[in-house]
């Protein structure tokens, strides 16, 4: 079996719970870093789902009436303590509520028993991305200095191109992005590599197919 770099995203596919503690420190640091004062709202107003951090941002921060001029020298320092805020508020927050996808854990041990390389894809900042897998008890199949996070780019095409960087210049062929969202899958395409949506079989069915399919 030829050896995958297998890019997994996060929210919707690894983590299927709300995370109310997000939204808080979203909000909190738009607050902070731009002086800005949004409700929960503001974010089911812009087209979300698969973007990362700092998409999201501007495009929240552009339906509030800032321009881009505005947004864009403060938006990777804004991305930075997002994540910081993020995982201070986490520390004192209830997750045994969490949700992870069913038996993403044995899918995930599958596939590095297969021989495959592991890392995060996900519009998270770094911080939360960890915290959240340490809280899922999944942190030990996503080692430190591999993947790519929202705080690295505002595309998720870069991010995977990113990624690939990261795991020593791995080849768009030989790359494989798990994720949810139609997003996922047209920027896995427009980054040259293979995706593989979780859909109603759910991440561990997604890795069922990806094994049954790779030679």
């Amino acid at each position: 079996m030829s050896r995958l770099l297998v890019l997994v995203d996060v929210d919707g596919t690894l983590l299927l719970s709300h995370d109310p503690v997000s939204v808080s420190a979203f909000l909190d640091t738009l607050a902070r870093i731009y002086g800005v004062v949004l409700q929960e709202e503001a974010l089911g107003q812009v087209d979300h789902a698969g973007q990362t951090a700092q998409r999201i941002a501007r495009l929240v921060l552009c339906d509030a009436g800032l321009e881009d001029e505005q947004i864009t020298p403060r938006l990777a320092a804004w991305c930075a303590e997002f994540g910081r805020s993020y995982r201070e508020l986490l520390a004192g927050a209830d997750a045994s509520g969490w949700r992870a996808a069913p038996h993403a854990e044995d899918a995930l041990a599958e596939l590095a028993a297969a021989g495959h390389s592991l890392a995060l894809l996900t519009g998270n900042p770094e911080p939360m991305a960890r915290a959240r897998m340490e809280r899922l008890g999944l942190e030990r199949f996503f080692p430190d200095g591999r993947g790519a996070f929202g705080c690295d780019a505002e595309s998720r095409t870069d991010l995977i191109r990113i990624a690939r960087e990261r795991a020593g210049g791995w080849p768009a062929e030989a790359t494989v992005e798990i994720g949810d969202t139609a997003r996922d899958a047209s920027t896995a395409h427009d980054a040259g590599v293979r995706s593989i949506l979780v859909g109603d079989s759910g991440f561990a069915g997604a890795v069922s197919r990806l094994l049954a399919s790779s030679p």
